[in-house]
């Protein structure tokens, strides 16, 4: 059986080969987008994780005909009334890198008194060709930085501090950062979900 990461951020897919490979029995293949035939991107035009996590697990099912499991997720800071949210990646603009994503949210920040709380917010969801057949949603707690820290990681993980530890998501090893994370959370959740819903067996 074949199970597609529909995803092209190579963090994640580091990220979720590692989860679903502790997770998932060893009959499942996994595979990422580039491992597939090139098919063409959705428009992420939803308004909340949720439904672009949704559009891209269908797309991906329908038009590769196997199981896909795609995710949305970002982060959401209060002060910011819930920004950058799904802009989460393109923050600074179509195409910035995560460093200027993290300076523009430094400047944004600039502007409103600390601390700056926040969460990681991931919505995963599996489908096949048609139809929706898991979805789980993962968090995690934080608080954003003035000043980066840690080499790990990508996105927005070195201005993310984990109080618990008290370092950003930049300075724990994968491992770690797989158990607390948000994407870690709902990958466990989803595993879960299509596992009671007969998708995986196990």
């Amino acid at each position: 059986m074949k199970l597609v990461i529909a995803t092209k951020n190579r963090g994640k897919v580091v990220e979720i080969r590692s989860m679903l490979g502790l997770a998932v029995l060893k009959n499942v293949e996994v595979a990422t987008l580039v491992e597939m035939p090139p098919v063409g991107d959705p428009r992420e035009t939803g308004k909340n994780f949720e439904e672009n996590a949704r559009i891209k697990a269908l797309h991906y099912a329908q038009a590769l005909k196997v199981l896909c499991v795609a995710d949305d997720s970002g982060l959401s800071v209060e002060a910011l009334g819930g920004m950058p949210g799904v802009r989460s990646a393109r923050y600074a603009g179509a195409g910035a890198s995560d460093e200027q994503n993290n300076a523009h949210l430094l400047h944004e920040l600039s502007k409103h008194p600390r601390p700056w709380r926040a969460a990681f917010v991931c919505v995963a969801v599996a489908a096949l060709p048609g139809r929706v057949v898991a979805q789980a949603t993962g968090t995690v707690q934080g608080e954003i930085l003035p000043s980066a820290r840690g080499r790990e990681g990508f996105g927005y993980d070195p201005l993310f501090l984990v109080a618990s530890f008290g370092k950003t998501m930049a300075e724990l090893p994968m491992e770690t950062k797989n158990k607390i994370s948000h994407r870690g959370e709902a990958m466990r959740k989803l595993v879960a979900e299509m596992k009671n819903a007969g998708v995986l067996s196990g």
